[in-house]
C-alpha cells in the first residue's frame, strides 16, 4: 500500500485524561474530527473544559482553516470510539495489563488500515502488541505534556510493526505540526524520558543530601543548562565547549572526567569506538556550520531567550546559602 495515499480525517481518542485531552486539543486545532471514549464519569465535561483552557494557547499558535473546538464527540463504547476513526489514541493508566486489554479491544473493532498509537511513556511496543490480532499496524506514539503545545512524539515501532506504520505514522503526526522521533530500536522509557529519569534521579541526590534545594535544582536548569538545551540539546553544547575541534577536543580533556565520582550515575566506558560515534554524530549535526558560527547563532539566541525566560518568571531567584 502507498503510505502517501493514507488520509487522516477522524481519529479516536480512547483514555481522556491529561494526555487524552491534551491530545484531543491538538488533533481538534489541527481540523480533525475526534471521537473519544473514557468510561470515567465526568470525563466529558473535564475534557470540555480542558479544550477550553488550551483553546487560546492554540489560536495564539495559529488554528488550521477548518478547526472548531466542537468538533468532538463522545461515545459509549471504544467499538463505537474507533470503527471509522484513521488514527486511534490510546492513553489508558500505564499499566501493562489494562493496555493490552483495551488495545486488544480496539484492534478488534477498528478497520484494517488504521493505525493504532499508544501514549505509553515506557512500556515497549513488543509487549504492547503480544494479544493483537493485526499487530503490524500498532506503533508508540509518545507526546509530551502539555501535548497541544509541546511538538515531540517518539515513534518506536515493535518486533511486529510494519514499516508502512512507522512512515504513516511520520506523515500524520508531521501534518498535525509535531517533530516525530522515530526510536530506531525499542527500549524501555524510549529516548527523552530516560535522559530526563537521570536528571532526576541525580537532583533527587542533591535535595536528599542537602546540597540544594529544589528551586535552586531548578533556577540551575532554568537559567543554565536549560536555555542552551532549548536550542542545541546536550551534544552540540559540549561540541561548542571544545572549542575550535569541538567534540574531538571536548572528549580528550574532559572525557576522563567522567569516571570521576561527582554523580550517582555510572557512566559508561568510553572506548574509541563510542568516541567515534559522538564526535561523527556531533560533526555531522554541525553540517557546515563551524564552531564559530553556532557560537553566534546559540548567543543570538541566548539573549532573546533570556528575556523570556525573565518575563514568564516574576519571582525573583534568592541566592544559593
Amino acid at each position: 500500500m502507498n503510505e502517501n495515499a493514507f488520509e487522516v480525517r477522524k481519529v479516536a481518542v480512547i483514555g481522556t485524561g491529561v494526555i487524552g485531552n491534551g491530545w484531543i486539543s491538538r488533533f481538534l486545532a489541527q481540523g480533525l474530527e475526534v471521537i473519544a471514549f473514557d468510561p470515567g464519569e465526568g470525563a466529558e465535561q473535564r475534557t470540555h473544559a480542558a479544550i477550553q483552557q488550551a483553546w487560546p494557547s492554540l489560536v495564539h499558535i495559529g488554528l488550521a482553516e477548518n478547526a472548531s473546538a466542537d468538533h468532538i464527540t463522545f461515545v459509549e463504547t471504544i467499538e463505537e470510539a474507533v470503527k471509522d476513526a484513521d488514527v486511534i489514541q490510546e492513553n489508558v493508566p500505564e499499566r501493562e495489563d489494562l493496555k493490552k486489554s483495551v488495545l486488544a479491544e480496539i484492534d478488534r473493532f477498528a478497520k484494517p488500515e488504521a493505525i493504532i498509537a499508544s501514549s505509553t511513556s515506557g512500556i515497549m511496543p513488543s509487549q504492547l502488541q503480544e494479544d493483537l490480532q493485526n499487530p503490524g499496524r500498532m506503533i508508540v506514539a509518545h507526546p509530551f505534556n502539555p501535548v497541544y503545545i509541546l511538538p515531540l512524539v517518539e515513534l518506536v515501532g515493535g518486533q511486529k510493526t510494519d514499516q508502512v506504520t512507522i512512515e504513516r505514522a511520520n506523515a500524520f503526526y508531521s501534518s498535525i505540526n509535531m517533530k516525530p522521533l522515530i526510536v530506531q530500536k525499542e527500549i524501555e522509557g524510549h529516548v527523552a524520558d530516560r535522559l530526563m529519569e537521570a536528571l532526576w534521579r541525580e537532583a533527587l541526590h542533591l535535595v536528599n543530601d542537602g546540597i540544594a534545594t529544589t528551586e535552586e535544582i531548578d533556577a540551575s536548569i532554568i537559567y543554565g543548562a536549560g536555555l542552551r538545551w532549548a536550542q542545541m540539546g546536550p551534544f552540540l553544547t559540549f561540541h561548542l565547549a571544545g572549542g575550535e575541534k569541538g567534540m574531538r577536543h571536548m572528549l580528550e580533556q574532559f572525557g576522563p572526567a567522567l569516571k570521576l565520582p561527582w554523580t550517582k550515575l555510572e557512566a559508561p566506558e568510553l572506548t574509541d569506538e563510542l568516541k567515534e560515534k559522538v564526535i561523527e554524530g556531533c560533526e555531522t549535526h554541525a553540517g557546515e556550520s563551524s564552531v564559530y558560527e553556532l557560537e553566534v547563532k546559540r548567543n543570538e539566541f541566548l539573549v532573546k531567550l533570556l528575556d523570556l525566560v525573565e518575563e514568564y518568571w516574576h519571582e525573583p531567584m534568592e541566592t544559593a546559602k
